[in-house]
């Protein structure tokens, strides 16, 4: 096993929740955490140990994002009018990387990040190899003409594991991807429940 997944499965354990949908989630099976003290009966989190790992389950939704890069998306999210929470959504799901994830172009967020870094996605006709990249609402992103009979990219777009969310626009057969709007969180098909909320009170205590 890869440390990449090896730290997926983690995360699933840690939070007790499988975050992403996938089947081969070891929470399927096995639904307490890691480790030899995995199995011990959990006491009741404190405020802290709730906003905290809200914190660690939404950072760790979207790959290997550092602590510092999520510190600025929230940040950013703080600046910006209207509610933070739903701020820091839009921020995330706005990231090049997510979007590609989102539009089925590859089957995981660890995927898209280094789909994006390795050359094989533009942004409105330009080669964009950063995973961060904020995308704009009427940006068009493409798979490179060389990479779309990659395995990963035919497997992923085939697959019925997940759906593509009404605010990317995805044309299987030219692969390509609208983003139409930053979305909401309401709109936004996570597959565990996500609380960007505690994220802000994590922040703001």
């Amino acid at each position: 096993m890869t440390k990449r997944i090896s730290a997926k499965h983690k995360l699933d354990r840690r939070v007790g929740e499988n975050i992403w949908g996938r089947p081969k989630s070891p929470v399927n099976k096995r639904d307490y955490g890691p480790g030899m003290h995995g199995q011990r009966r959990k006491g009741k989190l404190s405020d802290y140990g709730l906003q905290l790992r809200a914190k660690q389950k939404l950072k760790g939704y979207y790959g290997n994002i550092s602590e510092r890069q999520f510190e600025k998306i929230y940040l950013e999210a703080v600046r910006r009018r209207g509610n933070t929470a739903e701020n820091l959504i839009g921020l995330l799901e706005s990231r090049l990387d997510a979007i590609v994830y989102r539009a089925k172009f590859v089957p995981t967020v660890f995927a898209a990040r280094q789909f994006v870094n390795h050359g094989h996605v533009k942004v409105n006709g330009v080669r964009t190899n950063i995973p961060s990249y904020r995308c704009k609402p009427g940006d068009v992103i493409e798979i490179k003409d060389k990479s779309k009979n990659m395995a990963l990219v035919l497997e992923a777009l085939q697959s019925a594991e997940r759906d593509i969310p009404e605010y990317i626009e995805v044309d299987p057969k030219k692969m390509t991807a609208s983003y139409i709007r930053v979305p909401e969180l309401a709109e936004v098909p996570y597959a565990a429940t996500m609380e960007p909320h505690l994220v802000v009170e994590y922040y703001s205590s």
